[in-house]
């Protein structure tokens, strides 16, 4: 496995990209795999209220382990948006599609990111979700309402799929995440015809098996890349940050649509993780989002790359 780092800065190709980012530029992380390549490309960060994640943690021992990882309790979380690519012989797949320009002011810089890295959106030859939040999937369609992926097949989990498209979700969800729903029903309405299902054990790719991960979603699916020791795990929301989740992966978190499901898929998640020695990586992890998972006394730590 060669794992390389490269910082696009302000300068030539990366410039337009690099000015919707909260710093100079981003770490594009690139992991090889024999004949297969995976990078992430960042869609840039989203802007959350503390209490989206925070609110139904343990409040006397929150504190303690927020200053660990130097989060301010009272200060906007800014998490950042990693979107993979695996890249083949003539494959180029995107694990989700980013957010696109409807849902937050801060993301949906995928497009720049791609620009920057050489790659036209019509060259890409899958999109795979992992589920059916904006920031995921909201990026399919250009702004008018076109397939932003053009020549793309489109790839969700059945389960997944279902639920955005069932009419009841939106009536369900909550206030909090009914503007979402409607948002990501449209989406999927446009595009369901060229959507192929999947389920859990279903290899998408040759050598790229999903693994349902709900909790977070209802459908939320993960994928294995190879196998073995060099095996990578590409984990959508399944493991939402590399901070609380990590170090305390047991607290029910707000950001899951079903928390005690979540957790239950998060813990059986770092299990199979450590036992497989899998490197990892994740939508909203900092630094690239691929590092390695390390043990501690009472959780886990992130290791990004270096």
């Amino acid at each position: 496995m060669q794992i390389t780092r490269r910082r696009l800065m302000a300068t030539g190709t990366a410039a337009l990209a690099a000015s919707t980012l909260p710093r100079r530029g981003w770490t594009q992380t690139t992991l090889s795999l024999g004949d297969t390549e995976i990078v992430t490309l960042s869609d840039g960060w989203l802007d959350l209220p503390p209490g989206f994640i925070f609110a139904p943690m343990p409040q006397d021992e929150l504190a303690a382990v927020l200053a660990q990882h130097g989060i301010d309790p009272g200060a906007p979380l800014t998490p950042p948006c990693n979107v993979t690519l695996l890249r083949r012989g003539d494959t180029l797949a995107l694990f989700d599609a980013g957010a696109g320009t409807q849902f937050s002011p801060n993301a949906g810089a995928l497009p720049d990111a791609l620009d920057a890295a050489g790659i036209d959106p019509f060259d890409i030859t899958h999109v795979i979700f992992t589920h059916g939040h904006p920031d995921h999937l909201w990026g399919v369609l250009d702004d008018f309402d076109e397939p932003y992926f053009a020549n793309a097949e489109h790839w969700m989990g059945g389960a997944e799929l279902d639920y955005w498209m069932d009419e009841g979700t939106v009536a369900s969800i909550g206030e909090a995440r009914e503007s979402m729903a409607v948002g990501s029903k449209r989406r999927l309405e446009i595009m369901v015809d060229r959507i192929t299902r999947f389920s859990d054990g279903e290899a998408v790719l040759p050598g790229v098996v999903a693994a349902l991960t709900p909790g977070h979603t209802p459908g939320h699916m993960s994928f294995v890349i190879g196998d073995g020791a060099e095996a990578v795990m590409v984990l959508g929301d399944a493991i939402g940050n590399d901070h609380v989740a990590f170090s305390r992966p047991g607290w029910v978190s707000g950001s899951d649509q079903d928390q005690e499901t979540a957790v239950a898929t998060r813990l059986a998640l770092f299990e199979r993780i450590m036992a497989e020695g899998l490197t990892v990586v994740g939508f909203h992890f900092g630094q690239g989002g691929i590092g390695s998972v390390e043990a501690t006394a009472e959780g886990y730590a992130f290791r990004p790359v270096t």
